[in-house]
């Protein structure tokens, strides 16, 4: 078998963050197509890539898509001068996970098989509230009530409003302050979600890495006093090991960091220095799944859980959700609603998250799903 072709597909995707997915299609010689995900988080950053992705097909048409080891260390040395990670590791994701599905479609096996096999029946998922429902306190309980009734035992919420100077930046990094009517907000906030969750539903925040020390940890130690939270995710910059170690020095509540480090030599420091109680790499962006086994390996030498930032579309989703079948300190798996049924309209089979976990299907090879081609076709955004 060999690789006749690889082919990135942005699609239109309404009412969500993303605004697009984007997948990669590798096509071989024996009509076994296997599909990969990216998605990267803004749409300059998409096309970039699909366009680094449309010139791998020189670099691997003609290789055998069996070689998967081979060949994501062929795609990684490729960028060895020009930086090997982000944009490298993106790429590397998108192809990797591809060439997993086509490999579980050869043997007729769902990938997870082919990763040892499972030490689990089904993956818990932890999900998000739709915070642009949070201008009333109505919205705020309608919300997360969803969400407790569709039996998820842990939610992840931004409790910090982007006003003033933070508007400005988004989720970015700047100054990295923010101001004291805003930590009120964000405390109420957290208080209120506690109060309509209840004492056993895990609480997850996610600061974005968009403060500076002081501020991340006076913003950690003040929802730790009004909401019982347990977790703080990315409260600096993901540049600097040595201003996550400050802050980790100052709070008590856990730490997750992870979805911005790219393969396992970024995550030697975290466990090595003891930087984090969990970590959240994401498949889609630090090496595949290739990648996210190994990573989950080393994450289980130190006995720090792993829960992969899975967030984006259907294959993201589903490709972290066969590793952590086969890894031992998995804790939960991210997705962006509580409600999947969104993505059915990009597959052939939907997806089964009954009572907030995902079920993945044992009879069904790869990644146990076929692209809508006729739904893909009609909304894809790139030639």
């Amino acid at each position: 078998m060999k690789i006749t072709s690889i082919k990135p597909w942005l699609v239109k995707v309404e009412g969500t963050f993303w605004g697009e997915y984007f997948f990669v299609e590798v096509q071989t010689d024996e009509g076994i197509t296997g599909w990969g995900e990216i998605t990267t988080t803004t749409l300059t950053a998409n096309r970039a890539v699909a366009g680094i992705i449309d010139k791998l097909n020189d670099l691997l048409i003609g290789e055998d898509p069996s070689q998967i080891e081979r060949i994501w260390h062929k795609i990684f040395r490729s960028f060895t001068y020009m930086g090997s990670r982000g944009a490298t590791t993106h790429v590397v994701s998108g192809i990797d996970i591809a060439l997993w599905d086509i490999r579980g479609k050869l043997l007729n096996l769902p990938i997870y098989e082919l990763l040892g096999g499972k030490v689990r029946d089904e993956i818990v998922l932890y999900t998000h509230p739709d915070q642009n429902n949070f201008d009333t306190d109505e919205g705020v309980e309608q919300e997360i009530r969803k969400i407790v009734d569709s039996g998820h035992t842990a939610l992840k919420f931004d409790p910090f409003p982007f006003t003033g100077e933070q508007a400005k930046q988004n989720a970015g990094y700047l100054s990295g302050t923010l101001d004291r009517p805003s930590e009120r907000v964000g405390a109420e906030l957290t208080a209120r979600i506690r109060e309509i969750a209840g004492p056993d539903i895990e609480l997850l925040i996610d600061a974005h890495g968009r403060f500076n020390v002081p501020t991340a940890i006076r913003l950690c130690n003040s929802l730790e006093d009004a909401g019982n939270i347990d977790w703080f995710e990315e409260p600096v910059p993901v540049e600097s090991y040595h201003a996550l170690s400050q802050v980790r020095d100052k709070v008590n509540v856990p730490i997750s960091v992870g979805e911005r480090l790219h393969t396992r030599w970024e995550f030697v420091q975290i466990f090595e220095d003891k930087l984090a109680d969990y970590v959240m790499p994401d498949v889609t962006w630090t090496g595949g799944i290739t990648e996210l086994k190994k990573i989950s390996a080393q994450a289980e030498a130190y006995y720090i859980p792993v829960s992969p930032h899975d967030a984006s579309g259907p294959i993201n989703v589903l490709a972290g959700a066969h590793v952590m079948m086969t890894v031992p300190n998995f804790y939960k798996l991210e997705t962006a609603n509580a409600d999947l049924t969104k993505y059915n309209e990009f597959i052939q089979s939907p997806l089964d998250n009954a009572g907030g976990s995902l079920h993945l299907d044992p009879t069904a090879p790869g990644l146990g799903i076929e692209m809508n081609m006729d739904y893909l076709n009609s909304n894809k955004l790139n030639d």
